[in-house]
């Protein structure tokens, strides 16, 4: 969809539809009243009929109003004055822009950037303003035969400012929403695929594919007898239960100097995830195809980055696998050597995820980075404990985790730090290997991070586990492709071109 900002008198804007807010209690916001004066008092008297009570998420469309050149009027409630969020700004976005696609309106304007949520600035108003729309608006059909769409669907999308000294900051704030939401959409599209066609073949196909349309973006595939004369012993004994060979997807972006040193984002890339032989239990099983996320998220984080021309260097590493019961798989008692030369026994097959992204991690200290972050669909404890809402990060770096809880904040796409203390690294004691690959039943997401912390001393990382955020259940079963927001601002921040 195209984005543009707007100005001057919402009443005389050309458009298929209008878009204005109204407040509870029946107040107008600010570019309602004037549409209302315009029209003579036809809006304060639909209000007074209680035709809509400005709840948020409350929508009326209307047309043939007075003194209006728009086709249409779309009310939408934005809550109570004053106390209007970034979060509840989100909502509000999302209950509107379904109408407008099935509403048969190809062009509308935004009117609802006056009030501003109070935790936003021109810039966020607008980058979160296509972030929304666009999430409201995704779909993935690509698997059905007869796919339904909208006849007219919305094309144009113009953002009407009050104040004309906010244009600059909320263009960039366009452009940058934009390019966010390009790569939400890859992850979201990659994520949904099914595991027969997204493969780790499918997915190193798709980088390449990536690298052949963005000159500054380098594309390698390892291969497993690359990866086995490396020594990637724990990457590979996970891929040994699947006819899928593993890949070692290597995507790297150059936008600064050779001496720069880049971030590397390292992406959990396991395709299907059916437990191995700790086999997982057949209910919801359909969801583990959701296990190559964090891949997927790294795939999108770097499109966004170098569509952007960000003046940084970043690689993005994604171990790609499946993890399958066979005779050649992983047994609960084996033991594997990892690339570090670390040595590991399996007690549980299911444990997979940590398996191969020890080795990318290993792997990753040649790129001499600034900073490492690996994500990773990891642990069911991470849904325990934080639900659905946050991401888990951990971290033995405070500043990294400041860095990334803001940028997470700024974008909506948060992440709460849990601890990484040396007492849950006891847990992971063998009295066979170095270490086993899971601890006991409490704290699994921490002792899962404490596990990738022993392949991360040489780096300043950070672990972010997104099992409860990658994806959603029930009847809006789906990818969300978080937390491409999230990495993509930290990313921009970094670059010293966030607003």
């Amino acid at each position: 969809m195209d984005y543009s900002i707007k100005s001057g008198d919402p009443a005389k804007q050309r458009a298929q539809c209008l878009v204005l807010g109204v407040l509870a209690g029946g107040k107008l916001c600010p570019p309602t009243a004037l549409v209302d004066e315009a029209s003579e008092g036809f809006i304060s008297a639909l209000l007074k009929r209680g035709d809509i009570e400005g709840k948020i998420g409350d929508t009326l469309m209307l047309y043939q109003v007075p003194g209006v050149r728009a086709q249409r009027v779309l009310l939408v409630g934005c809550g109570k004055a004053g106390e209007l969020t970034a979060s509840a700004y989100r909502q509000i976005v999302a209950a509107a822009l379904p109408l407008l696609d099935k509403g048969h309106a190809a062009d509308a304007v935004w009117c609802l950037t006056d009030p501003r949520p109070r935790d936003l600035n021109a810039y966020a108003l607008a980058r979160d303003t296509v972030l929304a729309a666009e999430d409201s608006l995704y779909r993935f059909d690509d698997c059905k035969s007869k796919p339904e769409s909208p006849k007219r669907p919305l094309k144009k999308l113009g953002v009407l400012l009050a104040d004309p000294a906010d244009t600059e900051p909320a263009s960039l704030g366009l452009v940058h929403g934009a390019t966010m939401a390009a790569g939400v959409r890859l992850a979201k599209d990659l994520g949904n695929l099914p595991g027969n066609i997204c493969t780790p073949d499918y997915l190193a196909e798709q980088a390449l594919s990536l690298g052949k349309e963005i000159p500054k973006l380098k594309i390698k595939v390892l291969e497993e007898k690359a990866m086995e004369k490396l020594g990637m012993g724990a990457l590979l004994s996970v891929s040994r239960g699947s006819r899928q060979p593993a890949k070692l997807i290597v995507m790297e972006y150059r936008g600064a100097g050779s001496d720069d040193k880049p971030l590397v984002l390292v992406g959990k890339g396991l395709t299907f995830d059916a437990g191995g032989i700790s086999i997982k239990p057949a209910a919801d099983m359909d969801q583990m195809k959701y296990d190559m996320c964090g891949g997927a998220s790294v795939i999108g984080t770097l499109k966004a980055c170098s569509e952007l021309r960000l003046p940084i260097n970043l690689v993005g590493l994604i171990p790609a696998s499946e993890n399958l019961p066979d005779g050649a798989a992983n047994k609960p008692g084996d033991i594997v050597t990892s690339l570090s030369g670390q040595t590991i026994e399996i007690l549980n097959t299911d444990a997979e995820g940590r398996l191969i992204l020890c080795d990318a991690l290993t792997y990753a200290e040649r790129f001499e980075p600034a900073a490492v972050i690996d994500i990773a669909t990891l642990t069911g404890a991470c849904v325990v404990a934080l639900g659905h809402f946050a991401s888990g990060m951990m971290t033995g770096d405070d500043k990294l985790a400041a860095e990334l809880l803001e940028a997470g904040e700024q974008t909506g796409d948060r992440a709460w730090r849990l601890p990484l203390w040396d007492e849950y690294q006891k847990s992971l004691d063998s009295p066979f290997a170095d270490m086993a690959n899971i601890g006991g039943r409490s704290a699994g997401a921490i002792t899962a991070a404490c596990f990738l912390s022993r392949y991360t001393k040489k780096l300043t990382w950070a672990h972010l586990d997104i099992a409860g955020s990658a994806w959603r259940t029930g009847d809006a079963k789906g990818s969300t492709g978080r937390p491409v927001p999230l990495l993509t601002q930290w990313v921009l921040k970094r670059a010293g071109l966030a607003e």
